[in-house]
């Protein structure tokens, strides 16, 4: 029988509730149990394709098209649990369900309530998941911060699920503990009023785990057991960390397994660590550093390029070197020629990341030619390779007007609409989504990259390589080196006479993980740092 922990969060939002399920997960999965991983998102978009960057960060994207929450990332890299559209749970995909089900009369004429209908929804998904995958333990993560008018209806949902789930279910709470400046103190009265809250609604947290810049004292244990009615043993840190993948190491070491397993009535395995303690050994040691620009237009906001960065980061561990990330915003390379000049001098590795809409394309263009022409080593994701292709026929096929239909109209759209996106009038999840196969043509750097011929990788776009001008590429020196031959689309453009120089339309960051990072990101990355020895 599948044993179920729901993750909440309260005092404010963006504690790490995600890194916090994801580690719990790794814990898990290291005393040899299976576990699903699922997020309840209590926003009411069906899913979040249609929402910006900076709304939400990145869109991650699973094998079978769905477009999530950036924590299912952070489940991706910390576990080997099977993500996919049962994984996500949004307010927009309960009602749409509800609301679809009540127009066919599925509910016999009876009045449609937030209790039992919606909630028993929201049941249903939960179990989908396990029915589909069978884990011994599922963790639900509940999105948004306790008190929300938002997430009453999952929290109701939860206790209810409870109820018939006895002995098989319990609640961890992750909670802030501030520091008050001026007294130089921490507070534990937000933690305090934040499980009152959640015991209003009928739910005792199991466990409390806080979050917290410096270290739990035992008095403060003491007085959130007391007030939140807990044992003290059931008060655990969650501490800030320079590397989040310390974290599984970190809860083992304060014992929060074997309280896991005592409230579940699991065995206490001893979790087998050792890929993660090799990761950590890799991190605290000296390294060489080299530099990585990322440039793109969804820089402010950390989030926006999540997946990317951690890519990066799993591919230095893989490399042994120290990554010195340069987020650049490309409307700055197009507003001052001189922060061009600054990038190309600094970094070791170009790599311009996926995105949508004109804004930002020329600095991106322009970084792009200057690290092609001095062979800086390049990676370009989806727009990025885009850019890529945009580029080459401009400079080097001299096409000057090359561009994308995407940006603008013209006669010559090396970037085009894919033909079964013309008829489509509406935004949400009607882009190429998901796992598609890419034939990869032998003897290339992709070829050397994989040590394979046929790969499956992820997508997320409407726009596509204009094969009209296919050959015109190919005589100039791109290479065609990676296609979906059901469609004939092109997958993968590198250059010839360069020695890393490659754009892939699909996002291979969404399959990095700290222990197995991507190849592509290792290669760039290995080749990052043989530039930065050659420059000296």
């Amino acid at each position: 029988m599948t044993k179920y922990i729901f993750i909440t969060g309260g005092v404010c939002s963006s504690l790490g509730k995600g890194i916090a399920a994801s580690s719990i997960g790794a814990i898990l999965e290291a005393m040899c149990y299976k576990v699903a991983m699922q997020k309840i998102d209590p926003y009411l978009n069906v899913d979040a394709g249609t929402m910006s960057p900076y709304q939400h960060g990145e869109v991650y994207v699973t094998d079978d098209g769905a477009e999530t929450d950036l924590d299912l990332g952070n489940y991706a890299r910390f576990t080997d649990s099977e993500l996919s559209k049962l994984s996500s749970i949004t307010t927009g995909k309960v009602y749409l369900n509800v609301i679809e089900r009540e127009r066919r009369g599925d509910y016999l004429g009876k009045t449609v309530q937030v209790i039992p209908h919606v909630t028993s929804e929201i049941q249903r998904l939960i179990r989908s998941l396990s029915d589909k995958v069978n884990p011994d333990v599922q963790i639900v993560e509940i999105g948004g911060t306790v008190g929300d008018i938002e997430s009453i209806p999952f929290l109701e949902a939860a206790r209810e699920f409870s109820l018939s789930n006895k002995n098989n279910t319990i609640f961890i709470h992750l909670t802030l503990i501030p520091k008050i400046e001026v007294a130089g103190e921490y507070k534990t009265k937000p933690t305090q009023h934040s499980v009152g809250v959640l015991r209003q609604i009928g739910i005792v947290p199991d466990i409390i785990m806080t979050r917290i810049s410096g270290t739990l004292s035992k008095e403060m244990k003491r007085k959130i057991a007391m007030f939140c009615s807990i044992a003290e043993e059931d008060v655990f840190e969650a501490p800030d960390v320079d590397s989040i993948y310390k974290l599984p190491i970190i809860y083992t070491q304060q014992g929060l397994q074997d309280k896991i397993a005592l409230k579940l009535s699991l065995a206490s395995n001893k979790p087998n660590l050792k890929k993660w303690e090799e990761i950590i050994s890799i991190v605290d040691s000296k390294k060489p550093k080299i530099s990585i620009a990322v440039v793109g237009k969804y820089i402010k906001l950390q989030d926006s390029y999540k997946s990317v960065y951690e890519a990066l980061r799993h591919a230095a561990i893989a490399n042994k070197v120290e990554l010195n990330i340069m987020k650049i915003d490309s409307e700055e390379i197009e507003k001052n020629p001189e922060n061009l000049t600054k990038v190309i001098n600094q970094a070791d590795g170009i790599l311009v990341p996926g995105g949508f809409g004109s804004r930002g394309i020329e600095g991106k263009l322009a970084i792009i030619q200057i690290a092609r022409e001095k062979k800086i080593p390049y990676f370009g994701i989806c727009l990025g390779m885009q850019c890529m292709v945009i580029e080459y026929a401009r400079n080097v096929l001299k096409i000057a007007d090359a561009n994308s239909s995407e940006f603008t109209e013209t006669s010559n759209p090396v970037i085009h609409l894919m033909e079964d996106q013309y008829s489509i009038d509406r935004k949400g999840g009607t882009m190429r989504l998901g796992v598609y196969e890419c034939n990869i043509k032998k003897g290339t750097l992709a070829e050397k990259i994989y040590g394979e011929n046929i790969i499956f990788e992820r997508h997320r776009h409407r726009y596509e390589f204009n094969n009209k001008y296919e050959d015109q590429f190919e005589k100039a020196g791109l290479i065609i080196s990676g296609k979906y031959i059901t469609k004939n689309l092109v997958e993968i453009v590198e250059y010839k006479d360069n020695p890393f120089g490659i754009g892939v339309q699909f996002h291979p960051e969404f399959k990095s993980k700290p222990f197995k990072p991507h190849p592509i990101f290792k290669s760039f990355i290995e080749n990052a740092y043989k530039y930065n020895i050659e420059k000296k």
